[in-house]
């Protein structure tokens, strides 16, 4: 089963990246008129779940490496970012201190980081990679990847932003710095 989803995230990186190089940003989209959520600054991407800006975030519970279940309806009337990661993404791991930095320095805010921990080698890599970086937010462990799967999570990273009420605002493909979640936190306001 991990070589199944270890193919899924290579083919479908691999996917996104030909999509990448074939599309040229600020081509119009045509569709239903729907809103098409996008990433501004390093490397535009296009949001590629089927979340639609204002939708509802679906609910789910995962357990933390501590062994606690967390809820994303736990942190209703906080703005979330929820980050789908693995500790073998090198885009990951460049994200994380920004991410860090931002949860410390921002008061308002949750991330709850999913971790794919299907795709691991071992959930000690988990504990480890955490400790690392020091990593104080939530680590939600998606062991069947079962969260991934209802979020249509494709690229990791790959994070979400929810306002207050539970709703998407915004999805990002790719690794963030402190600038763009800031400036996405700012445009939920």
């Amino acid at each position: 089963m991990k070589k199944w989803i270890v193919v899924v995230v290579v083919v479908g990186l691999f996917g996104w990246a030909l999509y990448d190089l074939l599309y040229e940003p600020g081509e119009a989209v045509e569709d239903s008129g729907d809103t098409v959520m996008t990433a501004n600054g390093q490397g535009e991407q296009e949001d590629a779940t089927s979340f639609q800006k204002g939708e509802e975030a679906p609910d789910f519970t995962l357990e933390t490496l501590s062994g606690k279940e967390v809820s994303l309806s736990d942190y209703r009337g906080t703005p979330v970012i929820i980050n789908f990661w693995a500790t073998w993404c090198p885009p990951c791991r460049a994200e994380m201190p920004d991410m860090e930095e931002m949860y410390q320095s921002t008061e308002d805010l949750e991330i709850l980081a999913v971790n794919l921990t299907e795709t691991e080698s071992t959930r000690n890599a988990v504990s480890q990679f955490v400790g690392e970086f020091g990593l104080s937010f939530p680590i939600l462990l998606d062991q069947n990847s079962d969260v991934m799967g209802q979020y249509e999570v494709g690229p990791v990273p790959t994070s979400i932003f929810v306002d207050r009420e539970g709703k998407v605002q915004s999805v990002i493909l790719g690794a963030m710095n402190k600038d763009l979640m800031e400036q996405r936190l700012q445009e939920m306001d």
